[in-house]
């Protein structure tokens, strides 16, 4: 790795890990008018072209069974549509949409159901519009799919598909880049704290540079723990593989897909041009290797294939045109962001464990990690109950939409 050295030995804020958690944290420090504090970002990789932001499947719903993370996805769709706006109605910056063809959870037991069910009423009380169906309506509103074992649907048509992210992640660090905010490629190898240990006074960098800091941000994806480590704090994620793939199809849709979630665990969505966007995991989901982007072939030919076409059968013939493996952050405690401060290391924040809906709530995370970062309180949604303290508490906050 070729590293960069910063140009200061001091700063306000540093964050480690320059992706899309920490570019959005990075961005709206520099909007907060209350805070002209210096900034780092330090990242291993500034192509990051490994990251679980670029091996994203680049979607966000609204369909989750807690209301807190139904809200932030409510801020995610309105940052998207009115990105000129949040960007102080700087001409440069494109206007996006979200192409709402849905999310399609599909029921295959009356207990699934019954989530589905309970899950609808939370979000119907924070203002989405999830409609249940039933194997019927489905088949109505959508032909191609085999709902023979199918109890319920349940689906969103509004705000919820996929969104330019990495246009919303370059203009984040354009932005703030030109705000003031440093990125330097390079690698914390080193946490220093105070004699009490309940301040990090310090980061060391693999070129060798010591930064003084007055608040530390873990944004480092996959790689969370091993940050915390450094600052002596466990911290329960760590990196899943997830396997991608994008086929044709000989028979294409005559419709949109929506984002399908079998019973299987296998999803599939609309790529556009008749190809599509499909996903899964092993049986087996071990932690791997931060470095380990492996393909397992057989999981396609075994499992992933056959799924595709027993729900879709017009998948029978599909050709697949290219396939990545990638990386979830995974929360081993409860599926659920780890924010805000540490209890006893109190300037040590985490921004971390997104578990697979990290890139949809990443406009709201930031926000709210610039809020508690400046003010010391949460502005707009209070994500306290995030907070690390919830760990060793043994505090779960229980989300039944986990994909």
């Amino acid at each position: 790795m070729k590293t960069q050295a910063p140009q200061s030995s001091s700063y306000d804020v540093v964050i480690i890990g320059g992706a899309m958690m920490g570019a959005s944290a990075a961005w709206f420090l520099s909007d907060d008018k209350d805070f002209d504090g210096k900034v780092l970002v330090v990242d291993r990789d500034l192509s990051y072209e490994n990251t679980s932001t670029m091996h994203t499947n680049s979607c966000m719903r609204q369909q989750f069974s807690g209301e807190l993370n139904v809200r932030i996805s409510q801020f995610a769709a309105d940052f998207v549509k009115n990105l000129p706006r949040y960007m102080g109605n700087d001409d440069r910056v494109p206007d996006l949409s979200i192409r709402s063809f849905g999310y399609m959870y599909l029921a295959d037991n009356d207990a699934f159901a019954d989530v589905l069910r309970e899950s609808q009423k939370v979000q119907l009380a924070a203002g989405a519009a999830t409609q249940l169906m039933t194997p019927e309506q489905i088949l109505e509103a959508y032909p191609f799919y085999n709902v023979d074992d199918i109890v319920l649907g349940s689906i969103n048509l509004i705000d919820e598909g996929f969104w330019d992210a990495t246009a919303v992640f370059d203009w984040w660090r354009k932005s703030a880049r030109e705000r003031g905010t440093e990125y330097i490629e390079n690698e914390v190898v080193a946490v220093t704290k105070n004699a009490a240990g309940t301040r990090v006074e310090s980061v060391t960098l693999k070129s060798g540079e010591v930064i003084a800091c007055g608040q530390v941000l873990n944004a480092s994806g996959p790689r969370a723990a091993l940050t915390s480590r450094m600052a002596g704090i466990e911290l329960p994620v760590e990196p899943r593989k997830r396997f991608s793939w994008i086929f044709s199809a000989a028979e294409p849709l005559d419709r949109d897909l929506p984002l399908t979630i079998d019973p299987s665990g296998v999803h599939v969505r609309e790529n556009g041009g008749g190809t599509y966007q499909c996903g899964a995991h092993s049986d087996i989901d071990p932690a791997v290797d931060p470095e380990d982007f492996v393909m397992d072939h057989a999981i396609w030919e075994e499992h992933v294939w056959p799924v595709l076409a027993t729900r879709i059968p017009q998948f029978e013939r599909i050709k697949v045109t290219s396939e990545w493996a990638g990386h979830y952050s995974m929360n081993t405690f409860d599926h659920n962001a780890i924010m805000g401060p540490h209890m006893e290391v109190e300037n040590f924040f985490f921004l971390n464990g997104f578990s697979g809906h990290g890139l949809q709530q990443s406009p709201a995370m930031g926000r709210g990690t610039a809020e508690i970062m400046v003010h010391g309180a949460y502005k707009s949604l209070d994500m306290t109950q995030f907070h690390f303290d919830r760990i060793p508490a043994g505090r779960k906050i229980i989300e039944k939409a986990i994909i």
